[in-house]
């Protein structure tokens, strides 16, 4: 199949409300691929390529993006086997092969093929194209029942391949698909609520633990074997050997554990999120010693637990990693679950998760059963530049440039704006038509993609942290930024400072 078609199928996803409509335009796509093309094609729509992250920036990519071709002939398996060929390239002369792949790749591509293929390279794939989506198009288009088709997603971890046996298989191989010690499954969900008193309404009895700003790990023991999953199903055992000493030492010889694991000061405070992700990192920071936290149990010796209700899995934590489980009490009773938040965010951690204590465990699922609560911070920040959106959002400005007041002249001239993110979420279809009328009016300059504005239109952000980064002169960079609103009544001299959202890091 030709990447033209896969693109053109990502647009209309991303152009249409209808779930319906995104269903039948993805069952469409599925069922005119080649079988070796089926689990890629659906790695590149919902922005999970099969071979993972590829060790390529935007300097990378935007250098490699020359003259689009002006026909349409590059393959999905030519735009897979870039990544097959970026993942090899190691060593001395590196940069200079993964330039060349690249260019050998985009020189042939049109010109919105250069722009998806950049945007999967970069992780901003934005298609609408829902994984929930994806799995009733992959039924649909295999005539397969779709709790059959969700059922394998999970317990396989792998929606494209997933979709491969749905589409090639029999019915009897996808009910084949089960759990599997040392295969990873995606990892049950939260929904939000503002407080403890509000998710314990819905939930009823509940376990009201701490919830951790650390790093989500899916641990999987078979006698000394023990392998190390994140929350993406990346395998990172080679890079936390404490954790893997502590698992093979639990009273269990075939496990699968769900939690957390973070990096912890003198006084066990959690230390800032971006330190405990160093030890995530190809320059992995062995200094950092990570501890790791518990908090469900999918499987005991032979013995799977998904669907057993989380009390008896709360005791079976109990039983092999008492010293490793989250804390938390179960109660029914409002104010100890306040209790709980307020002791949670005492100790440095995020909130609290609130959980049915009856739920099974959900894998790859967000419902009502688990609920996280934590507070959110919210930040005065400039508007510095804005990038034109594609897809349903094509011909307006979308993705917000966001600065903060640099008061001291701490990272350049005092009373400048320092960058610190991006984002393109919390905006309304209202919203995005006045802001893209309103900067071009004050537009400095543009390139093809971004618009940059006098920097005076302020925009109250709500976030849940900062981390610390390179990217950005100010050395932070924000935690999942949204749109509240914007701030016509504040001037931007009345922002809030990157010294304030530096202070962020010692929380």
């Amino acid at each position: 199949m030709l990447l033209e078609d896969l693109v053109g199928t990502a647009e209309t996803v991303t152009s249409t409300r209808s779930r319906l409509a995104k269903v039948q335009a993805l069952a469409d796509v599925l069922r005119r691929l080649d079988a070796a093309e089926i689990a890629p094609a659906v790695g590149f729509l919902v922005g999970k390529p099969r071979q993972g992250r590829v060790g390529v920036g935007w300097r990378s990519v935007s250098g490699a993006l020359g003259d689009p071709a002006a026909d349409a002939t590059l393959t999905v398996a030519e735009f897979d086997a870039l990544f097959d060929r970026l993942v090899r390239v190691s060593g001395s002369g590196s940069d200079a092969a993964r330039a060349s792949a690249l260019r050998d790749v985009t020189s042939r591509a049109t010109a919105r093929e250069q722009d998806f293929i950049a945007r999967v390279l970069m992780g901003e794939i934005r298609t609408g194209a829902l994984e929930g989506v994806l799995t009733d198009a992959i039924a649909a288009a295999a005539d397969r029942g779709v709790d059959a088709v969700r059922r394998a997603a999970m317990l396989s971890g792998d929606l494209g391949e997933t979709a491969r046996l749905a589409l090639t298989g029999s019915e009897q191989d996808l009910a084949d698909v089960g759990l599997v010690v040392g295969r990873p499954v995606l990892p049950m969900l939260a929904a939000t609520a503002s407080t403890p008193t509000e998710a314990l309404a819905g939930t009823g009895e509940a376990s009201v633990e701490y919830k951790l700003d650390g790093a989500r790990i899916q641990v999987h023991r078979s006698g000394d074997d023990v392998r190390i999953f994140t929350r993406t199903l990346a395998d990172v055992t080679h890079r936390l050997p404490e954790v893997v000493e502590i698992v093979r030492r639990m009273p269990a010889d075939r496990v699968i554990l769900d939690g957390e694991t973070l990096s912890l000061d003198e006084d066990g405070a959690p230390r800032p999120f971006q330190e405990t992700m160093s030890r995530f990192g190809a320059d992995a920071a062995r200094d950092t010693i990570l501890h790791p936290w518990f908090f469900d149990v999918l499987h005991v010796d032979g013995r799977d637990l998904l669907e057993e209700p989380l009390s008896l899995r709360i005791a079976e934590l109990e039983r092999i990693a008492p010293a490793h489980r989250i804390p938390g009490e179960i109660t029914t009773d409002p104010d100890a679950a306040e209790r709980v938040s307020r002791d949670a965010l005492a100790a440095g951690h995020e909130g609290v998760v609130v959980k049915a204590i009856g739920s099974p465990y959900a894998a790859g699922r967000r419902g009502s059963s688990w609920v996280k609560v934590k507070p959110v911070h919210t930040f005065d920040l400039v508007v510095l530049a804005c990038e034109w959106g594609s897809g349903r959002r094509s011909g307006m400005l979308s993705n917000l440039h966001l600065g903060a007041l640099d008061a001291t002249g701490e990272f350049g001239e005092a009373g400048s704006y320092v960058m610190v993110g991006k984002t393109f979420k919390g905006l309304t279809d209202a919203v995005l038509a006045w802001q893209t009328e309103r900067f071009q009016e004050i537009e400095l300059r543009r390139t093809a993609n971004t618009v940059w504005v006098d920097p005076v239109t302020v925009v109250e952000i709500a976030i849940d942290g900062v981390q610390r980064s390179s990217r950005y002169p100010g050395g932070i960079a924000l935690r999942f930024a949204r749109v509240r609103h914007y701030r016509e009544d504040k001037p931007p001299a009345e922002a809030d400072t990157i010294q304030t959202l530096r202070a962020l890091l010692r929380e």
